[in-house]
């Protein structure tokens, strides 16, 4: 049984339930960069993630791209248009080598039923989803830029290890690879500010920048620059 993240879907359900989640549905296997779901398309299943990590991207009505945020192993996506039987909010897309358990909403909700801890678990992904979208807005007027992209990419690389016990590293890779413009789109920021945003946190030895490619040279002190320090990953 793979060990799933405890702040994901999987995580924060026992052994045994995970066992039933992930024999229940189909598997699909997805290449980088393929679509999983769709934005507008009808949502009638979620998808269980078991490997991989997928972005989350949604197009404005002015038609541009916005990178909302990023899943990994044991998340589970497609809920929203499941639960509202709405049109699908935003595209899912692979980021590297992805499997998922395609699960039937029908089939997804009996689970739940028979499963209480499964129940919690998705309850708690929903309201842990619902705050952090509250803190981004709240983050828009209360931080500057640089705070705001330290933010970011403090999340990013919780991706990888999201226990407190990564923190204590200096150095931490971003663990998908990002354009400058994905990474704009993602702090919600424009890709000029962004740059600037960068080369401040380069200056002041925090970052390492290459292609599509970012390390964090000094990880406690991002963390301490980002006041994410005393909050929950």
């Amino acid at each position: 049984m793979p060990d799933f993240p405890a702040d994901t879907f999987l995580g924060g359900v026992s052994p045994e339930t995970a066992k039933h989640l992930m024999a229940a549905g189909t598997l699909a296997e997805y290449a980088d960069r393929r679509p999983l779901l769709r934005q507008g398309d009808a949502g009638s299943h979620v998808l269980l993630i078991l490997h991989g990590m997928v972005k989350i991207v949604t197009c404005t009505v002015e038609g541009h791209d916005v990178v909302l945020a990023f899943r990994r192993a044991g998340d589970m996506v497609g809920e929203m248009a499941a639960l509202e039987h709405r049109p699908r909010s935003s595209t899912v897309v692979a980021r590297g080598n992805v499997t998922v358990r395609v699960i039937q909403w029908p089939t997804m909700k009996k689970l739940l039923g028979q499963y209480p801890d499964a129940g919690a678990s998705l309850l708690q992904m929903l309201s842990a989803r619902l705050r952090w979208a509250n803190q981004r807005q709240l983050d828009h007027h209360a931080y500057r830029a640089v705070i705001r992209l330290a933010r970011g990419l403090v999340e990013l690389a919780r991706l990888h290890d999201p226990s407190q016990h990564g923190e204590l590293e200096t150095r931490r890779e971003i663990p998908v690879s990002l354009t400058q413009e994905e990474l704009a789109s993602l702090a919600g920021l424009a890709l000029t500010t962004t740059q600037k945003a960068l080369a401040e946190l380069r200056r002041d030895g925090l970052v390492e920048v290459s292609y599509r490619k970012i390390i964090i040279t000094n990880f406690p002190k991002l963390l301490v620059l980002s006041k994410l320090i005393d909050e929950n990953p």
